[in-house]
């Protein structure tokens, strides 16, 4: 499914988190498709249980997916109108901190600009 970085500063839990959202962004994973159980998964990752589930209930709070009690944890469908504030603001933050990043490695503003609108039409995959 994805592999873990046991070495890096993300927690094992975020790196869960995180690679689980990728594939639901790429459509790798689909609305309504069935997420692998709490035990199959860690078994898979080699974590343990508990960090799955911390990570299945964040990206639960997040909207990202649904769990139904005796069924498993599915991928949601998404909503277009229900954009969480706190979360709007943390994903703002992150581009901020990267278009920090950007000027400080020398590029220019319409280089910048050139670089998002690409990405704005890949929907965010490789350039």
């Amino acid at each position: 499914m994805f592999q873990l970085d046991f070495k890096s500063r993300k927690t094992i839990y975020e790196q869960v988190v995180d690679n689980l959202k990728e594939l639901i962004i790429a459509e790798v994973l689909l609305p309504e498709e069935k997420l692998p159980s709490v035990r199959e998964l860690s078994k898979m990752l080699t974590v343990n249980p508990n960090t799955v589930q911390k990570a299945y209930r964040e990206l639960e709070y997040q909207g990202y997916v649904y769990t139904v009690t005796g069924l498993g944890t599915f991928v949601a469908i998404p909503k277009k109108t229900a954009i969480n504030p706190a979360q709007l603001e943390e994903i703002a933050g992150r581009i901020k901190n990267d278009i920090k990043e950007l000027y400080f490695l020398g590029l220019s503003v319409e280089e910048i600009e050139k670089l998002l609108l690409q990405l704005i039409e890949r929907r965010g995959e490789n350039i």
